[in-house]
Parts: C-alpha cells; structure tokens; sequence
C-alpha cells in the first residue's frame, strides 16, 4: 500500500530525493489509505526522503502562466477532457448559443481536475470569476438538474445513473429543493441544456480537440494575464491545487 503513495526518483532525475505524497484526507476518509497516514509521515525521517511539494515529476509541468487550454491537456484525464469536448461538440452542433456551448464545455470540470462531490458546485466558484455569470449558475445547478427528468424537453433520467447509483437512488433532500428552485429561475433553461447535451457515455474513439473551441473561449473566458491560479482572485487556490494536487500543505 505505501509504495503507491511514494515517488522514487526517476533514473535520470537531478534530484535524488525519494517524495512522499499524503493523499488528501477528502480522498482517504472511509478507504483503507487513510489508516496508512502515521506509516506515510515515518517514511520522511529516511535520509534523503521529503514530502511533495512543488511539481510531481510523474505530471506534466505546468507553464509559469497556466490558461484553460493548459489545464484540458496537462491536467485532465484523457477521459475527462473528452467528455467535456464531446459533450461541447454536441451543443454546438445542435446550434446553441455559445454561453450554452461554453457552459457544456466546462460542466463537469471539477471532476476532471478537482473533487467529484458536489462538483456542480467547485466547478460553478472555479469558473465564476472568468465567465458570464449565467454560465456559472448553470453549471452549478445542473448539479441537481441531471436527477431529474423534463419530458417536455426530451430529458430523461440517464441510464448511466441507474448503473452508477442503483435503480432505487433517491437523491438528498437540498438536491430536491435545488431543483426546484432551478425550476423557477430565468436561467433554467441554460443548466437543463447542460443536462440535455452532456455526454453519459461518451465515444472513447471520437477525438475533439480543444483548438476547435479557441475562438470561443476567447470570446467567453477571461483569461488572467498573470495566469489561473495567480491572478489574486477569490478561486486562485483551486486552480493552483490542481497544478500541485499532492502537495503536502
């Protein structure tokens, strides 16, 4: 179990040191990693042996001045950028506007970088700060949206959730009034296209690459000069988790 969590250096590494990682108590709380926290820490007291902080040689080095494409390509699983993508492609291709397709876009991007709880949530504060605000309640809201179906718009509750979740989920009760409030609010419609456009089991063949939505984010994503994660903002922190996501402190 410890040597999963412990960073040998590489063969041609300048520096010698042997990184312990301590997974984050969100990802350990209820697994068996988090019983192996003391054996983790005595780890350290080897000679030649540190905790990680700064960049883990086994990821992709991020630029001084990260931009969202950065993140899609060094950061992102192949699975998660592709589900974005596509889910993307398939709004635009079924002619929405481009709030709706930046929205598609970036709906699940706490997942792909972040946490999955309440990713609705992460993802809407994330992205707050650099798109229209519409875009960020949308994408907060669908949280609660994707449990429950429109048929008067043609969304239906997904298959994928009764094989994730079990026929017999009910969901929690401040999903069910998140709901309803979305319901009732004059974006609507924006986060239930979301939910009508996402992508529950995506094309693991099809290739969507990030070039094709450039001229969009231009135009709908305010890109810090200093670079995400540097720009002072209130959600600088969580970008620059996810460029040093196992940093001890």
């Amino acid at each position: 179990m410890l040597v999963n969590w412990i960073r040998e250096p590489l063969d041609d590494a300048v520096d010698r040191r042997r990184r312990v990682i301590l997974p984050p108590a969100a990802a350990a709380m209820g697994t068996p990693v988090s019983a192996y926290q003391g054996a983790l820490l005595a780890e350290t007291v080897h000679p030649d042996t540190v905790v990680m902080m700064g960049d883990n040689p086994a990821l992709p080095t991020m630029p001084e001045r990260p931009t969202l494409r950065d993140f899609f390509e060094l950061r992102f699983s192949k699975i998660a950028r592709a589900h974005l993508l596509q889910s993307a492609k398939v709004a635009r291709e079924n002619g929405l506007d481009e709030k709706v397709i930046m929205a598609c876009m970036l709906h699940d991007i706490a997942i792909a970088g972040l946490l999955s709880s309440n990713h609705g949530y992460w993802g809407a504060q994330m992205v707050g700060p650099y798109v229209d605000a519409e875009v960020a309640w949308a994408i907060e809201k669908h949280e609660a949206l994707r449990y429950f179906p429109d048929e008067s718009l043609g969304y239906t509750y997904p298959q994928a959730y009764i094989d994730y979740f079990g026929p017999d989920y009910d969901p929690p009760e401040y999903i069910k009034r998140e709901h309803e409030a979305a319901r009732q609010h004059r974006w609507y419609m924006t986060s239930r296209l979301i939910t009508i456009n996402d992508v529950y089991s995506f094309d693991s063949a099809a290739v969507v690459d990030f070039g094709e939505f450039e001229d969009m984010v231009g135009r709908n994503f305010r890109q810090p000069a200093e670079g995400l994660g540097f720009d002072g903002s209130p959600v600088a922190h969580m970008w620059r988790t996810m460029i040093w996501p196992n940093n001890f402190l």
